[in-house]
């Protein structure tokens, strides 16, 4: 035990110089590197903040509608609790800040989907290709109790609880060669993808060979040649500028992950039943927000990223699905998974 605690507290130690040292020379607190952190003046000035590690940029809507529920947070608790929010892997790759979660170190990460199948391999129910028929079917069905609950808390003897499912985009293929059109297209190609079993597999039906990766590295290693390409959602394309050394965007459309607000359970813990209630509204607030700025930020970037230069196009749907299809039969081992892929594929008509 005495082991056990002096790690732990050389964790929360090391998070602390992080930290620190990515706030070192700003001068004023809540700041990453003159204003990265986005808490806002209320949610910073907060006697408890909580510290959120994220992965991209401070306009995508992830970003922002975090940034909003810290304010409105702050404001329900009489500055009780509030929020700050670390872009751009300022505190590690998402695999790195699951690991500084589960010590006590930080306190949420906003994470990949597939990087929860690392902890408990039901959690692929969600990352199947056309599981969701919309953005709209998915918030809906990652987000209901009655299908998610037992799987999101199945975490916590690992130091890790979900608080809800974001939106993280529809994902397709992108490379600095042409148009990719068929599975064939993707013969020999290195694909950057998320750092999952799973998502390897994909892509080797898909036609290719997956390389995990760190978001913060692809935009090199496309324009290097380390990786002949890698597949996201528009957004991340073109905030990441990954469209600069990969011009070609083709809509396969394969997959539509979620994205997980993770926390540690001791933070829930330590709140009162009351502040824990007004958090949980604010987590539901924010995943209805984010929603909506997807819808308009899509359409804005795409048309960005057009005028920079870039060309999408559309592929053979249909020879992508059945290329990718033996992976659901495949992946879906365990009664809980197919029970949560079921109930996710149902609530596609109850909307």
């Amino acid at each position: 035990m005495g082991r056990r605690k002096a790690a732990a507290l050389a964790g929360v130690a090391a998070a602390a110089l992080l930290v620190s040292a990515c706030s070192a020379g700003t001068g004023s607190p809540g700041t990453v590197g003159g204003g990265a952190a986005a808490g806002g003046s209320a949610a910073a000035s907060a006697e408890t903040v909580f510290r959120v590690a994220f992965n991209q940029p401070e306009n995508h809507p992830q970003f922002i509608a975090m940034r909003a529920m810290g304010e409105r947070l702050a404001e329900r608790t009489g500055g009780r609790y509030g929020i700050e929010v670390y872009p751009n892997e300022t505190l590690g790759a998402q695999r790195e800040t699951i690991e500084l979660v589960q010590s006590g170190a930080l306190d949420m990460s906003m994470v990949a989907s597939p990087l929860l199948e690392n902890f408990n391999p039901d959690f692929v129910a969600f990352n199947l290709p056309f599981t969701f028929d919309s953005q709209d079917h998915q918030r809906r069905a990652a987000n209901d109790p009655a299908i998610v609950s037992e799987l999101y808390s199945s975490l916590a003897g690992q130091n890790i609880q979900v608080l809800g499912a974001f939106h993280g985009g529809i994902r397709s293929m992108y490379n600095p060669r042409g148009p990719i059109t068929t599975p064939a297209d993707l013969a020999g190609m290195k694909v950057r993808v998320i750092e999952s079993d799973t998502n390897i597999a994909m892509i080797r039906l898909m036609g290719g060979s997956g390389t995990p990766m760190g978001m913060g590295e692809v935009y090199t290693a496309l324009q290097s040649g380390v990786i002949d390409a890698a597949e996201n959602n528009e957004l991340t394309y073109f905030n990441s500028k990954h469209s600069e050394v990969a011009p070609y965007y083709s809509y396969t459309r394969h997959l539509m992950l979620p994205d997980y607000l993770i926390v540690n359970p001791a933070v829930l813990e330590g709140m009162s039943p009351e502040h824990r209630a007004i958090f949980t509204e604010e987590v539901r607030a924010a995943i209805e927000e984010e929603g909506q700025l997807w819808k308009t930020e899509i359409a804005r970037v795409t048309q960005a990223a057009k005028d920079a230069g870039a060309q999408f196009n559309e592929v053979d749907t249909e020879a992508f699905a059945a290329a990718i299809r033996p992976l659901v039969d495949q992946k879906l081992t365990s009664d809980v998974a197919r029970r949560i892929h079921e109930q996710a594929r149902a609530a596609a008509s109850a909307g």
